[in-house]
């Protein structure tokens, strides 16, 4: 499901992953422990394709057969070339409809019929290039976002929820990012609040749910779109010991219910014992 090979992070001077491996299975709940500094948060930011290492080579990462690293690659060159490229199409095309209004208004009488040719064979062409490559440019590579979308469940310390929107409506936004059926994404969502408890909460904001609920609202959020990964940075940090302890059974019932593999990184001692495996990160490194 997850393999990373050789996986390096620095800022500046601070080399702060050194050659990290990592394998973990369909399914399989891993957690990430180790002392703050050691790396955990960048890792999982990595892993969920939030953050791009800065040295790639002899490095890799894929999950659920997708290569991470091309897709982020992909999308840094389209970045790049995107504004350029959208004014000069712009340019292109305004500079096309210019000359073919011209004909129209004010043709010269003399010469119309050899300088027509010309321009139909030269400004056609370029208008239908413009409008063309203008729209595959604005299509294409939305590749990496897309794939986070749809593949990667994130849940956080704090849970993040949009204060404006219900619970429901916080539940959905992901769905509707890629423009899925409203009425198909409102009927997934009120079943994902439903199993987590929270069938008379859809229309609460965030303010008037207790910490718990938010939480829950925000993994009901991280499932909306059936990903395959769940990443958790210290999801039950920011909860009292009762409401962290329904999470974590919680995080068991969903894996069991749906299959999803979970990547945790805790500073709690009982979720990590909890996992199917727990790997002690120190100084940049996964020691056990």
């Amino acid at each position: 499901m997850i393999k990373a090979n050789n996986i390096h992070k620095n800022y500046g001077d601070l080399h702060v992953l050194k050659g990290v491996d990592l394998h973990i299975k369909q399914g399989e709940i891993v957690s990430i422990v180790g002392a703050s500094g050691a790396g955990k948060t960048t890792l999982l930011q990595i892993l969920g394709t939030l953050d791009n290492p800065g040295q790639k080579d002899d490095s890799s990462l894929t999950i659920n057969e997708t290569d991470i690293f091309k897709l982020q690659d992909k999308e840094l060159k389209n970045q790049k070339s995107k504004k350029f490229s959208n004014l000069f199409q712009f340019f292109l095309i305004a500079y096309a409809i210019f000359v073919i209004l011209s004909w129209i208004i004010s043709p010269d009488i003399f010469d119309i019929y050899i300088k027509t040719a010309i321009r139909v064979v030269l400004i056609i062409p370029l208008l239908i290039f413009g409008i063309i490559n203008f729209i595959k440019k604005n299509k294409k590579d939305k590749g990496l976002s897309s794939f986070r979308n749809e593949q990667l469940g994130f849940i956080f310390q704090f849970h993040q929820l949009l204060p404006e929107f219900t619970a429901l409506e916080n539940v959905c936004i992901p769905s509707f990012i890629k423009k899925a059926s409203r009425i198909e994404v409102e009927k997934r969502a009120k079943e994902l609040l439903d199993f987590l408890g929270l069938s008379h909460r859809y229309d609460h904001k965030p303010n008037e749910l207790s910490g718990g609920e938010q939480q829950r609202v925000a993994v009901a959020r991280a499932l909306i779109n059936n990903p395959k990964v769940i990443f958790a940075d210290e999801p039950s940090g920011n909860l009292d010991s009762e409401a962290a302890e329904n999470l974590h059974q919680l995080f068991f019932k969903l894996r069991d219910e749906f299959g999803q593999t979970f990547v945790i990184v805790t500073h709690n001692q009982e979720l990590a014992d909890m996992a199917d495996r727990k790997l002690v990160m120190v100084d940049g490194k996964i020691v056990g």
